[in-house]
């Protein structure tokens, strides 16, 4: 019997698939990409803002809509979405066969086995976080992994319905962490990338304090050639034993991404976000000292209730200071449930989208200029994939380069493996690309 599974947000969604895929494949189910050839189609869904709501919603209909049409067995719907709206998901679309909440993914092979008996099923209780190492099938490569490391958020920011939707923070041990990526490793994976609602809290629940820089001790003291990279860290917990434990391993890629969300004041504090612009410049400068090489991602959210046109001016004045090597930006979105929700002075979506394009703008000029800059420089890079029609150029990336969020690098007559390092010569800059050619020469 053929499963699709289309997965939906973030990378912490992405992680929930691969377990279902996973268990799947354990089960006997054959994984199929294309949905529509599907007897049985998941979609694990994403409830975090409206366009992703949306998104969601569209697919779902659509898939309702084959089954309906007797041309898919069941529909299943997993995720963020479920779990915040499993009072009406399944009253507005009866379609739907069984409902699984972001903490029961691993009941998969209950889920679909009810289902196929005629029963309806929502698996949606909060549980004990999963220290065991599951199964896992990749969704998109195999030698770039993403390890949860801790599941839910304690930050309560005004605008968010993360906690809501995920609950508290509740910490993975650190040896359950070090086995899964261990397994990792031992299936060639070469990028170890952790993350959570908030990696730099990592610990506290567990232990009585944060324990982010231990755990990168433990992962990079393993063997083998990889690397570990820390995505979504708060401004308040960037602790001195994480910057020391950054710059003792050349496995942990020199590379953080902190999402400030803004810097003026008024915004932060209607945000309920801790410190203040002067405490996150102080940061900013402290990490570019202490870090060589530093890689600064951020995020920032425009259009909160109350910005005004001096907020975001601060704001854009911030940035080209600083100049972040990646920026996301977002237009502030209205969550039911959240504190932001209740407030006045709404920003309309003209000016949002102003705000939002303005920022880009500036960021894509910032980022054009750091290219520039790497011209003539001698990077190691992993292969992610080759070109379908050009199979061979490869498409790589660096230290500086997330997954899937920053940029690449593009590297014509390339004979090097997906999921292989290489050094390489930076021969040329784009607005977020570079491309470069493969070297002998050592790379930094």
């Amino acid at each position: 019997m053929e499963v699709g599974i289309l997965s939906l947000g973030c990378a912490k969604n992405q992680v929930d698939t691969e377990v279902m895929q996973g268990v799947l494949k354990e089960n006997k189910y054959q994984l199929t990409d294309d949905y529509y050839s599907a007897d049985i189609v998941i979609i694990n869904t994403c409830g975090f803002i409206d366009d992703a709501k949306k998104e969601s919603i569209d697919h779902i209909l659509e898939v309702a809509k084959l089954r309906s049409q007797g041309k898919i067995k069941a529909l299943i719907v997993a995720g963020c979405l479920s779990q915040r709206y499993q009072e009406s998901i399944k009253e507005e679309i009866p379609e739907i066969d069984a409902l699984i909440g972001t903490e029961n993914m691993d009941r998969i092979g209950e889920v679909i086995s009810s289902v196929l008996q005629g029963e309806f099923v929502s698996y949606l209780e909060r549980r004990k976080i999963n220290d065991k190492v599951m199964p896992r099938e990749p969704y998109t490569f195999s030698h770039s992994v993403y390890v949860k490391i801790a599941e839910g958020c304690n930050n309560h920011c005004s605008y968010c319905a993360i906690p809501i939707i995920r609950g508290q923070y509740r910490s993975r041990s650190i040896e359950g962490i070090e086995k899964e990526v261990i397994s990792f490793i031992e299936k060639g994976a070469k990028e170890i990338n952790l993350i959570a609602q908030d990696t730099t809290y990592y610990g506290k629940d567990l232990y009585g304090s944060y324990k982010l820089a231990e755990l990168l001790e433990r992962i990079a003291s393993l063997e083998g050639d990889f690397w570990v990279r820390v995505l979504y860290g708060y401004p308040t917990r960037i602790t001195d034993e994480l910057i020391e434990v950054i710059n003792k391993h050349d496995k942990i890629c020199s590379y953080l991404d902190i999402p400030l969300q803004h810097v003026s004041d008024n915004v932060l504090k209607g945000m309920n976000r801790g410190g203040n612009e002067n405490q996150i410049r102080d940061l900013v400068y402290k990490l570019r000292d202490q870090i060589p090489n530093l890689t600064l991602r951020t995020s920032f959210i425009v259009g909160f209730p109350g910005e005004t046109e001096d907020d975001f001016n601060k704001l854009l004045s911030f940035i080209e200071e600083v100049e972040f090597d990646h920026v996301g930006v977002f237009r502030y979105s209205k969550e039911e449930d959240t504190k932001a929700y209740e407030m006045k002075q709404e920003v309309s979506e003209e000016i949002k989208e102003d705000r939002y394009m303005r920022t880009m703008e500036l960021q894509q000029s910032i980022t054009r200029q750091k290219n520039e800059e790497k011209v003539g420089k001698f990077l190691k890079v992993l292969i992610d994939e080759k070109l379908d029609d050009e199979p061979t150029t490869s498409v790589a990336r660096g230290k500086m380069h997330a997954p899937e969020v920053d940029g690449s690098i593009i590297v014509p007559n390339c004979n090097a493996s997906v999921g292989e390092f290489v050094d390489i010569e930076v021969i040329h800059a784009l607005d977020y690309d570079l491309i470069g050619e493969m070297t002998n020469e050592l790379s930094e």
